[in-house]
């Protein structure tokens, strides 16, 4: 499925449509360059997600995950693989335990072997204006029509 996404506001009703789909166990894989939006996306999906539209989510560029309660008791867990060479250090960051929430995974080229199969992948690009961007989406199929 291709997107473009205008404004920050599609951006955010795309994360949001994602939050109500996404279920315990879910991996949501961010890909795209630097300043395609990832960030952004995962942001506004962890907000809808709780429920919370002030919900402070910061990125977790240094701290390389940030997790979150989610209602009904499960949890979603913001994975910033980008300081990271490779799947080597994720045992560390709690990745086995995370994967029974809902993981979203800015660059999940980090992953390697460990990228989950069943996962949503969504591949932003930046569009021609600051808050324009394309998104291609794959997976969860039979959940996204």
């Amino acid at each position: 499925m291709e997107l473009i996404l205008p404004d920050l506001a599609a951006t955010q009703a795309l994360a949001a449509r994602l939050a109500g789909l996404a279920r315990p166990g879910d991996a949501l894989l961010l890909e795209g360059p630097l300043g395609a939006g990832k960030s952004t996306l995962a942001r506004a999906f962890l907000r809808s997600a709780t429920g919370d539209p002030a919900l402070e989510v910061p990125s977790p560029t240094f701290t390389l995950v940030q997790s979150y309660d989610l209602p009904g008791g499960a949890a979603a867990h913001h994975f910033d693989l980008y300081r990271l060479s490779g799947p080597g250090g994720l045992a560390e960051l709690g990745w086995d335990e995370a994967r029974e929430g809902i993981v979203l995974v800015e660059w999940p080229d980090r992953l390697g072997p460990l990228a989950p199969e069943k996962a949503l992948r969504v591949t932003l690009a930046p569009g021609a204006d600051e808050d324009s961007r394309s998104a291609r989406i794959e997976g969860w199929e039979g959940r996204l029509a």
